[in-house]
């Protein structure tokens, strides 16, 4: 099979298309046929450091093939003998075994029968692959960790970004009432998706605007930005970090102030990913793609995710 190999840590050049082994299935498993596969900002990181490849691939060194990414859609070849879930031609999406060794960027690829679910009929692949881990990680940030209520008022940062993009929709579905924060440029888009206010992060200062959140969405990796989104919450308002890793300081403030600040970890989870898969079936939300591109172009897709400037998600058509 053709898969996109990782010769080492660096830029998009050791990004490499090569023909290695279809991978062996264990008896847990569903070997995927994949039609598409979606780009995270987090696959961008790992593929320049070499560290972090150890630290959330958990590869050992010296370790070959290394195929980066998680989120996949795409058609049942082969199941397990312990898989009931599935059969043969089915179609399916998911985030494949993250954290770890997911090796989405291939024609095929073996996933844990609990990390997939049915793509609904009425949405492309393409949609399905964008809405795995972006859209995971949305719903367990509101709802496993924040405990979102119909009522709520929710502050998501980066909201027409990936992540954001979805919570701003599951929020809403929620009840809760939405403030994004995003560009002047993606001001009707954020509205469009159900946010109540849109603040423009480069006008205005959002902690000056909002001071009641309920719960705070931060996917910003910006020194400051936490202890700054804290000043957005309300006393026992809860404060999810996507990215940054609150130092000592900053967790003492939040103490201080009787507020509570998480670092949210997405898991593959079989209910989560059955949720997300009854909500894009239903239209209570929908994965907006700005940029497609070719199996061969996976270095531009990297390039893209990397300028931190796009509108939803990017996806790579692989048949």
């Amino acid at each position: 099979m053709k898969a996109i190999v990782l010769t080492e840590a660096g830029g998009v050049d050791n990004l490499v298309l090569q023909e290695i082994p279809t991978p062996a299935i264990t008896d847990n498993e569903v070997l995927v046929k994949v039609k598409a596969i979606s780009i995270n900002p987090v696959e961008a990181t790992i593929r320049k450091n070499r560290d972090f490849l150890h630290l959330v691939l958990g590869i050992r060194d010296g370790e070959q093939p290394i195929i980066l990414g998680w989120d996949v859609s795409g058609v049942v070849e082969q199941t397990g003998k312990a898989v009931t879930r599935f059969k043969k031609g089915d179609e399916v999406f998911g985030m494949v075994n993250f954290i770890g060794h997911g090796k989405a960027y291939a024609e095929y690829v073996a996933a844990p029968e609990p990390h997939l679910a049915l793509k609904p009929a009425n949405i492309s692949h393409e949609e399905a692959a964008a809405g795995a881990l972006a859209a995971l990680t949305a719903w367990q940030t509101l709802v496993h960790y924040a405990n979102i209520q119909a009522g709520h008022r929710v502050l998501i940062h980066s909201a027409a970004g990936g992540v954001g993009h979805y919570a701003v929709q599951i929020a809403k579905h929620l009840g809760a009432y939405v403030i994004g924060t995003a560009s002047a440029a993606n001001r009707d888009f954020v509205l469009g998706l159900g946010a109540g206010e849109h603040i423009d992060y480069s006008k205005h200062r959002f902690e000056d605007l909002v001071k009641d959140a309920d719960i705070v969405v931060d996917s910003v990796w910006k020194e400051g930005h936490l202890e700054r989104s804290l000043q957005s919450l309300k006393r026992r308002g809860k404060l999810i970090s996507l990215v940054m890793f609150p130092d000592e300081r900053v967790s003492r403030i939040a103490l201080m102030s009787r507020k509570f600040l998480y670092r949210m970890e997405v898991a593959s989870d079989e209910q989560d990913i059955d949720t997300i898969s009854g909500l894009l079936a239903k239209g209570y939300i929908r994965s907006h793609i700005s940029h497609k591109f070719r199996f061969d172009e996976i270095d531009k897709a990297h390039l893209q995710v990397e300028s931190g400037h796009t509108r939803g998600k990017i996806v790579v058509v692989v048949d």
